[in-house]
């Protein structure tokens, strides 16, 4: 996540967001400078990429798709859990928010 969308997240009636020369300036739909914390939005933005990180993880893991139903045809759902999903899991467990 980037520190726009964090912003965003945080201050839904955000309208405008500015970035320039490491300045982020935040308004609303009229125009008026909305306060934020550089700070907590900064580490909201972290933490939620860090939390994220393991969709990307997990999507590079599993086998393709058509793979995997051609699995499932063979050997049955229960099969495919423990050989396929369960060990991807483990690798690349969801964290804890």
């Amino acid at each position: 996540m980037d520190l726009h969308r964090a912003i965003k997240e945080t201050h839904p009636e955000a309208c405008r967001i500015v970035t320039l020369d490491g300045v982020t300036t935040v308004t609303d739909t009229n125009g008026q400078e909305i306060k934020f914390d550089l700070e907590a939005c900064t580490k909201k933005a972290e933490d939620t990429t860090k939390a994220e990180a393991y969709i990307v993880s997990r999507v590079k893991a599993y086998p393709r798709l058509t793979d995997q139903l051609d699995y499932i045809y063979h050997n049955g759902i229960d099969k495919w859990k423990t050989d396929i999903v369960d060990p991807v899991k483990a690798k690349y467990p969801k964290p804890s928010t």
